[in-house]
C-alpha cells in the first residue's frame, strides 16, 4: 500500500472527476447510502459541484489509482437542497464551508485517511476565510433492514474533529436507491464546527 493524499483544483480536478464519480458508485451503494447511482447523474452532480469557485478534491491514490475522495467548497454556490436550511435557521451561508461526500474503499480505511480528507479541506476553508465546516449526513434508522450487523456509525469520529449535529436542523435530498424504482427522498443531519 502506498497511499498519497493530493488536494485538487482547477484543470487537475476536472480530470479526475471520472474516476471520482466512479468511485462514488461503488462506494455509496453500501449502507448507509444504498445509493443506485449512474455515471450520467454524478457527473451532471459532479460538474456543478466543480463550477464553484474555491472547490477541492481531495484524492488519496495507491500508486496511480485512486482509491479515495473528499469534495468540499464554499456553501454559497452549493445545490440549495443543502444551503437553504443553514438560511432559514439564521446562518450567514457566504461564511460556511460545505464538506461534501467523503468516499474511501473499504481496504484502506483505518490507516488516517479520513482525518487527512478533513485536515485538506479544512485548510481550504481557512484558506477562504470562511469561519465554519459543514458536512451533511444520512439518517437511517438503527432497525433499517439494509444495516449490517457490524456496521458502526462515524459518529464518535465527527466528534473528535470537533464536529457536533445541529439538532433538529436537516436537508432533505432525492436519490435512487437499490430498492427502489424511483428516487426517494432522504433525510440528512447538519453537522457543523467553528474554524
Amino acid at each position: 500500500m502506498n497511499l498519497t493524499i493530493k488536494t485538487l483544483t482547477g484543470d487537475e480536478l476536472q480530470h479526475h472527476l471520472p474516476d471520482v464519480a466512479s468511485l462514488r458508485i461503488r462506494v455509496f451503494a453500501d449502507f448507509p447510502y444504498l445509493y443506485d447511482g449512474t455515471m450520467d447523474d454524478e457527473e451532471i452532480y459532479l460538474a456543478k459541484f466543480a463550477a464553484i469557485e474555491g472547490a477541492i478534491i481531495v484524492a488519496c491514490h495507491d500508486g496511480e489509482k485512486i482509491v479515495g475522495a473528499a469534495t468540499g467548497g464554499p456553501l454559497i454556490g452549493q445545490m440549495t437542497e443543502f444551503s437553504d436550511p443553514l438560511k432559514h435557521a439564521g446562518f450567514d451561508c457566504s461564511e460556511i464551508f460545505y464538506c461534501g461526500e467523503s468516499v474511501l474503499l473499504p481496504d484502506y480505511r483505518g490507516h488516517g485517511v479520513g482525518h487527512r480528507f478533513f485536515d485538506e479541506r479544512e485548510n481550504q476553508a481557512r484558506r477562504l476565510m470562511l469561519k465554519r465546516s459543514c458536512f451533511l449526513s444520512v439518517i437511517r434508522l438503527h432497525d433499517h433492514p439494509a444495516r449490517p450487523g457490524d456496521y458502526s456509525p462515524l459518529d464518535a469520529f465527527w466528534r473528535k474533529r470537533g464536529y457536533a449535529p445541529l439538532d433538529g436542523l436537516t436537508a432533505t435530498f432525492p436519490w435512487k436507491e437499490h430498492s427502489t424504482d424511483e428516487e426517494v427522498d432522504n433525510q440528512l443531519q447538519y453537522w457543523m464546527r467553528d474554524l
